[in-house]
């Protein structure tokens, strides 16, 4: 494998074993726990000059936090998106500042892409001729789009409440389509399945492979260094599997430990009343979720009933002094719209919970008025602007 100086392999976040990225390719050999990327950070030579100096056009001249070098990473020069002032947002919220880092500017409209490109360079790099996973949604599309820049072939399993521009881009980018009835668990059976009679299928499914969040994790490296190394008070994330809120909060504690920034910020975790596992523990003091057992929201991107990694999405909550927070589909709907209206940006509904949710944060007090609160929308709008407009035509608009 071409990896980066620093990379030294795998770590299971559950028993704390070691093991070689070159041969250990997903779950945890002993224990099946999830396996984390970890570095010899004295091996880390970057410092604010440095990063300066760089061009500011992909998540990957960030490579010395990262697996795998930049010359061999599947890459449509993704991330290096723009962090947006919203200062309408900020009078309504009672803050000095609120910015929304836009990863709908990504190559196929979300953030998904920043996970997807690392977990298919690590699939070449073991020689892997297909990749496959379950997905909502925009994790399958930025698969089949990935493979087929690298010339793999991809198998996307999709509950049948996808949206139609996800399915139908799976298919442009010429991806195996299986639409399964029911909800993301049900996908999920349908992979498990699949992956059970094709033992030579490599999986980019989320924390399964080790790659997607530690792709994730240059969202709060950017966001900082947009910030002039200044890491904002809060970041609010719509949260579903939580794989970007454990990417951050643990790339907020490398640029702490490599002096990039002094602080950090409190990790919000926004949610969908109909589906909040993560909410609902992080309010009963638990350190696991209990499934939700009938979820009901129409934010299918942050639909996940059982969050497989929910003890790591719980810990960056915490251990930031962050909070979790649950909103109605009606108050996400509203904050899409109201974004649109007021600052001209498009969310998707599912990345609104994390708008609706600054609301609720700032209804609960957890802002001071000179703070600074980035809102991360995580997809474009025009990935479900049907829903939206549903939405103000009911409500005669």
């Amino acid at each position: 494998m071409q990896t980066t100086d620093a990379f030294v392999g795998l770590e299971c976040v559950d028993c704390g074993e070691q093991f070689d990225a070159a041969t250990t390719t997903h779950r945890c050999p002993e224990c099946d726990g999830i396996l984390d990327p970890v570095y010899d950070y004295d091996a880390v030579d970057l410092d604010r000059e440095t990063l300066r100096a760089r061009p500011f056009d992909s998540m990957w001249r960030y490579e010395e936090l990262l697996p795998f070098t930049r010359d061999v990473a599947v890459s449509m020069d993704e991330g290096a998106t723009p962090l947006v002032e919203c200062p309408t947002l900020a009078d309504e919220i009672g803050v000095e500042r609120v910015l929304i880092k836009d990863e709908g500017r990504n190559p196929t409209g979300t953030f998904k892409d920043r996970g997807q490109s690392p977990a298919v360079t690590a699939a070449v790099q073991h020689d892997a001729t297909d990749v496959a996973l379950a997905s909502a949604g925009n994790a399958g599309q930025a698969a089949s789009a990935y493979a087929g820049r690298a010339g793999l072939d991809s198998h996307v399993f999709l509950p049948a409440r996808s949206g139609f521009t996800n399915k139908a881009m799976v298919n442009v980018h010429g991806g195996d389509m299986t639409v399964v009835g029911g909800r993301i668990g049900d996908a999920g059976d349908a992979y498990d399945d699949a992956m059970g009679e094709h033992d030579d299928w490599y999986s980019v499914k989320t924390f399964v492979t080790p790659y997607r969040h530690e792709g994730k994790k240059t969202m709060y490296c950017e966001i900082a260094e947009q910030l002039d190394f200044e890491a904002p008070d809060h970041v609010v994330y719509p949260t579903g599997g939580g794989v970007g809120l454990v990417g951050m909060h643990k790339a907020a504690g490398e640029f702490q430990d490599l002096g990039l920034v002094e602080d950090a910020p409190a990790f919000h975790a926004a949610q969908a009343e109909g589906c909040a596992p993560i909410v609902q523990a992080f309010e009963d003091g638990t350190n696991h979720h209990e499934p939700w057992e009938v979820p009901d929201t129409i934010c299918g991107g942050i639909e996940i009933p059982d969050p497989g990694a929910s003890p790591l999405v719980l810990d960056a909550i915490r251990e930031s002094g962050g909070r979790a927070v649950a909103t109605s589909d009606d108050e996400i709907l509203d904050a899409a719209v109201t974004v649109a209206q007021e600052e001209g940006l498009e969310m998707a509904p599912t990345c609104a919970a994390a708008a609706s949710g600054t609301w609720a944060l700032a209804e609960q007090d957890a802002f001071d008025a000179d703070d600074t609160v980035v809102i991360v929308n995580t997809g474009t709008g025009n990935k479900e602007a049907d829903v939206l407009r549903s939405h103000l035509m009911g409500k005669g608009i």
